[in-house]
């Protein structure tokens, strides 16, 4: 795998993180360290995980491996989130002062470590003054609770306000963004990677196959039986796939990946990441696996080189949809220019 520096920081991850939200939930803990030795032993060093992933259970399962395996504590670079619910009260939520001063003490215990390498807001938190998040993010910072801070699912606003706000104040800015990106959901190329590239942040994109889509495990007008990652509410999972098995963007973006993958001898999943790998802003992608078999072979997509020719035409497949102004031509024009370097 490649190493990149995290944003504009100074700490080097690899450009496949392992996410861990199966972790307690579809993945035991026997398999979640397997998971987790497979992905060290492959050279990756960045885990993602988040206090809502299972409860605190993924945090927990993550923090036992790291005691077990003394090799690779000191290697690993972890992220964390907080934000989401981990109670019932009014206060046990979102990004003040004192919901994150407790999530991060929490998050620190599960995974037995003095510092979390990477602290996220999980969301944007509407109710809490952006200045008290990003001061207590500071105060992490000197305290030595925290190395580095980013935010996840973000607008590109949001994102500006908060870099903006911290260097105001001379506070130490964000160094990363989690969006959901991948071949089936650029949207987020019109406003948040420009904002991104402007300063400096890493992206690192979740959902990079976009829900399995981009692993070929769905097909066209069939619908999904068996284990399916159709979501919490199978009625709006159902929902969700329909509309995009009636996009024909999907099929032509499935059809193009399937091509290029026979034509290299690789999996389709492999394509879908090499690309995405690839793309300005991205730091590192986040992997979900399920098994070691899963993982093995995401990885693999680290040796993967496209040519010039196959990220052309998948680039050209994936164009995202645009509407009227300002999200038409010349927003494409624009768009295209700055992930580009060019004015």
């Amino acid at each position: 795998m490649q190493y990149r520096t995290l944003g504009h920081s100074g700490t080097i991850v690899t450009s496949f993180a392992l996410g861990t939200m199966t972790f307690g939930a579809e993945a035991t803990e026997e398999t979640s360290h397997a998971i987790l030795d497979g992905y060290f032993e492959a050279g990756g060093n960045f885990i993602d995980t988040a206090d809502v992933y299972s409860a605190g259970v993924s945090e927990e399962i993550i923090g036992r491996w790291l005691a077990q395996r003394p090799e690779h504590k000191d290697k690993a670079v972890i992220a964390t989130k907080g934000r989401f619910p981990m109670g019932t009260a009014p206060n046990d939520v979102g990004t003040s002062r004192r919901h994150l001063g407790r999530a991060l003490d929490d998050s620190l215990r599960r995974l037995g470590v003095e510092q979390i390498d990477l602290y996220q807001m999980h969301a944007w938190d509407p109710i809490t003054p952006l200045e008290e998040t990003l001061r207590f993010l500071e105060d992490a910072v000197r305290s030595g609770k925290i190395a580095y801070y980013g935010f996840s699912n973000f607008l590109g606003w949001q994102l500006t306000k908060a870099v903006q706000v911290a260097r105001s104040q001379g506070w130490n800015p964000p160094v990363s963004l989690q969006p959901q990106y991948s071949l089936l959901v650029r949207d987020i190329e019109f406003e948040i990677v420009p904002a991104a590239l402007d300063a400096g942040i890493g992206l690192l994109p979740w959902s990079p196959l976009g829900g399995g889509w981009l692993s070929g495990k769905y097909k066209r007008d069939q619908h999904p039986s068996g284990a399916t990652r159709l979501g919490e509410n199978p009625k709006r999972g159902m929902e969700a796939w329909q509309a995009r098995n009636d996009n024909p963007r999907t099929w032509a973006v499935i059809d193009a990946v399937e091509d290029i993958a026979s034509s290299h001898g690789v999996s389709q999943s492999q394509v879908a990441l090499a690309w995405l790998a690839d793309r300005p802003a991205v730091t590192s992608v986040i992997l979900g696996a399920r098994t070691t078999e899963q993982l093995a072979d995401n990885l693999a997509a680290a040796e993967l080189a496209l040519s010039a020719d196959d990220i052309s035409r998948l680039t050209s497949a994936s164009e995202p949809e645009t509407g009227v102004y300002p999200y038409g031509p010349m927003a494409r024009e624009q768009r295209s220019r700055k992930m580009e370097g060019g004015r």
